[in-house]
């Protein structure tokens, strides 16, 4: 990793709807819509509105994208970025013969003695988006539905941009959109409320370390992100890095995630309600 990269500094990216429209993976489109094993024409007839709402709201709304790139190290189960301690949880999921992973597990052990880089983003779109159709429920619901899809986009570009120009650790990548939705580039880009990253309450850490307000992000008291169409997450370079489910944590793996976090237990069982084992 050329260290003239790490910065620590949050840059923000302004998107035109056209610059990230290709990214958009109309599968979780109509999956949203309950379409997925529809006819074909019905979807297309769908995804035709959606792209003409789109042509129209060119010029008009963007979507926006924060990074930083910033020396990190772990510790354990913890990853500690500029100096703020961010804990993480390991893997449950039992899959007989490979490891439980925890996402500290690729970042280089602070015991190296030598700096790592991980990557934060967010990306939200304009607000005002979703507000041009309050009158009429189904253009409300196809332009909150493409929100969605649109910070997604945002995620998949500004990645690839930082994979091959910012980071610049895949300068050739040469990948199809298909093989891109398909993750077959070097790292990973888990989002917060992911299976590897479930907690919400990660936005908080996040918020401190990246500027999400630049592109308008709020919090709301319990982390979600505001406007709803928003995402935030890590970026990963290493290459055996990848996405996996953390399955059900128990209550030992609580506590010790709670004390980690310096937050009481109860608080954090209310973030991974979800994600716990039932007794």
């Amino acid at each position: 990793m050329d260290k003239n990269k790490v910065d620590n500094k949050s840059k923000i990216i302004t998107y035109n709807l056209s610059d990230v429209s290709p990214y958009i993976n109309w599968a979780y489109f109509f999956y949203a819509w309950s379409m997925n094993g529809k006819a074909k024409d019905a979807q297309q007839e769908l995804r035709n509105e959606a792209e003409n709402l789109l042509a129209d709201m060119e010029g008009k709304y963007h979507t926006r994208a924060v990074f930083a790139l910033c020396e990190a190290n772990s510790e354990g189960d913890d990853i500690i970025i500029n100096g703020t301690r961010v804990p993480m949880l390991r893997q449950q999921k039992v899959i007989s013969g490979k490891p439980n992973l925890c996402l500290a597990d690729f970042i280089r052990p602070a015991s190296s003695g030598i700096k790592d880089t991980i990557g934060l983003f967010a990306t939200s779109v304009d607000e005002e988006f979703t507000s041009n159709n309050e009158q009429d429920p189904y253009q409300r619901m196809l332009s909150q539905t493409l929100a969605d899809r649109l910070a997604e986009a945002t995620a998949e570009k500004i990645h690839e941009d930082v994979r091959k120009k910012y980071w610049g650790y895949a300068p050739d990548e040469q990948l199809t959109l298909m093989e891109i939705f398909a993750e077959k580039y070097q790292g990973i880009r888990p989002a917060v409320g992911y299976p590897s990253i479930p907690d919400t309450s990660m936005n908080f850490l996040l918020y401190e370390l990246l500027d999400m307000k630049g592109i308008g992000i709020k919090l709301t008291e319990n982390g979600m992100m505001v406007p709803h169409a928003s995402v935030s997450g890590f970026m990963f370079a290493h290459p055996q890095s990848r996405y996996f489910d953390l399955g059900k944590i128990d209550d030992d793996q609580l506590v010790d995630y709670a004390r980690r976090r310096n937050q009481p237990v109860e608080t954090l069982r209310k973030y991974l309600a979800s994600t716990l084992l039932k007794k």
